[in-house]
């Protein structure tokens, strides 16, 4: 048989590389095969994320921002200055503006709150578990069946009702003895009192509220998670799976008070979840660089010690299982800051049932 049109023309392509290799400086052909062996990459990368591209620019683009990404991970880990690993994730191929814009979304207390809650006044009121004197020395909720599983909020900004959910599944459990997913998107189309904006952002207070006032949240079952703002189905946020009675503020600042509430309960706590270690965080206790600038809503569901005698929070995100530790992060707890590492301690919160 005729060898065909493809066949040749591969042949032809082949024969072409080899020619531009052969003739190249050894410096060059490292760099072309580099190159090559990068095209790969992302291609094996695109398959397994089944990520497809609009067009040829667009294509190319991704791929520059996937090979800075590649060797900015590849850099960290080879320096080891830190204790915790870097991977290339379903993140590798956004600018880490990109990644901040669609993965996170807290909107953080007004400045009369945050006033409020620094002041030394608000620091014992409405927190009842103030009086705990003694806490394990471990804490995994997961393991006491408080925790469903991960979720992934997709590229919708609404880590807040993902944090919110995760902490009324827990105090419901704890409460009832059963384990039920709630829905998140039910605060996504119906919470739009306060903050709350959907998949724009918004307050895990707020959406406590919201839970309140209704009386309930459906279950995840029921009205499930659209990763968009969609109408309230006002039909199903009237069925009611898991109830609060009110929720209280862990009084900011305060890793200690932080790990009493813990110690009892999944917390929702926010953090600054910016930067490139939170975007592709693979394992081990992250230690920073972080900020203040609280950007996202998390869940604290236990803590511990690490081999090596690192403190840290055990927190669950919402960005799914193939990130982190199965979609977990080892926070190192602890630190010399009052704010907590990361500002986890500053503006935590929790439902009472």
């Amino acid at each position: 048989m005729a060898p065909t049109w493809f066949g040749r023309s591969a042949t032809i392509l082949g024969f072409l590389v080899t020619l531009a290799l052969c003739s190249c400086s050894d410096a060059s052909r490292r760099a072309l095969l580099k190159e090559n062996s990068m095209l790969e990459r992302h291609e094996q990368w695109m398959a397994l994320h089944e990520r497809n591209y609009k067009d040829v620019a667009e294509k190319e683009k991704r791929f520059n921002v996937f090979k800075d990404n590649v060797k900015y991970i590849e850099q960290f880990n080879k320096a080891g200055n830190y204790p915790y690993k870097l991977s290339v994730n379903k993140f590798a191929d956004l600018t880490n503006e990109e990644f901040k814009a669609t993965r996170n979304g807290y909107k953080g207390l007004c400045l009369e709150d945050k006033l409020a809650r620094a002041s030394s006044s608000f620091k014992y009121v409405n927190f009842k578990y103030v009086n705990v004197s003694a806490v394990p020395s471990t804490m995994d909720w997961r393991k006491k069946g408080v925790v469903t599983p991960v979720k992934d909020q997709g590229q919708c900004g609404c880590c807040w009702a993902f944090s919110a959910v995760a902490a009324t599944e827990g105090i419901h459990q704890l409460k009832t003895g059963k384990l039920i997913s709630l829905s998140e998107q039910e605060l996504v189309d119906c919470d739009t009192k306060g903050v709350d904006q959907g998949c724009n952002g918004g307050l895990m207070d707020d959406a406590f509220k919201f839970i309140m006032s209704n009386k309930g949240l459906n279950t995840e079952t029921n009205y499930p998670y659209k990763a968009a703002d969609t109408t309230c189905n006002a039909k199903e946020a009237s069925t009611h799976a898991a109830q609060i009675t009110g929720f209280e503020d862990v009084p900011a600042n305060s890793e200690a008070a932080l790990l009493k509430a813990v110690a009892k309960q999944p917390v929702s706590v926010a953090i600054e979840a910016s930067g490139f270690g939170f975007q592709f965080y693979s394992s081990g206790v992250f230690t920073g660089p972080c900020g203040t600038q609280l950007d996202h809503g998390v869940t604290a569901v236990g803590y511990g010690v690490s081999d090596d005698g690192t403190k840290y929070w055990l927190v669950k995100n919402s960005w799914g299982t193939s990130w982190g530790e199965s979609g977990y992060i080892k926070m190192q707890r602890g630190v010399s800051a009052k704010e907590g590492l990361c500002g986890i301690a500053m503006e935590a919160s929790y439902p009472t049932a």
